[in-house]
């Protein structure tokens, strides 16, 4: 049997579910009155998505749909990080909104130093984009949890490989 325990608090989506998501806000944007005739473009990339539409009221509507179908996936909307608004050619405007995975470092160091401080016998340590806790005993692991859940972190957080 082993003698610590640990788990890892990561930031990550699914990222097949969130292209679910835009396929249905794409499909409802085409069938909605108010948003049909508008010329709404979204594209996925890797790390971002790219919205292109014919005013700002439009882009917020394209905003409120693209969330709501997030949510119904089980997607946080803390994976979005909105970029600014931008004038495009012909009245139109782009948002380019960077999608959040990973643990930044500051943030990391802010988590890692609220365990330490609650649960002195808890080790926290920062492997990359995520951070590893360990202890010998699996309820102080579980309390560890329950704190860091109970916080509002600007990053949605995990926990995995819970041994």
């Amino acid at each position: 049997m082993a003698t610590s325990f640990s788990f890892d608090v990561v930031s990550d989506f699914e990222h097949q579910e969130l292209v679910n998501a835009i396929d249905q806000t794409r499909r409802e944007i085409t069938s909605r009155y108010d948003l049909k005739d508008t010329g709404t473009e979204l594209v996925l990339d890797a790390e971002s998505i790219t919205i292109k539409t014919n005013s700002e009221f439009t882009l917020t509507s394209v905003h409120d749909v693209m969330q709501s179908k997030a949510i119904k996936r089980n997607l946080s909307l803390k994976i979005f990080d909105y970029g600014k608004i931008e004038s495009a050619s012909g009245d139109r405007v782009v948002q380019i909104i960077k999608l959040r995975k990973g643990i930044e470092q500051d943030l990391a160091k802010k988590i890692s130093k609220l365990i330490r401080d609650s649960f002195p016998k808890v080790q926290a340590s920062i492997q990359g984009d995520s951070l590893r806790v360990i202890s010998k005993s699996k309820d102080e692991l579980q309390s560890v949890m329950q704190l860091v859940k109970t916080q509002d972190f600007p990053t949605a957080l995990q926990f995995n490989n819970y041994r």
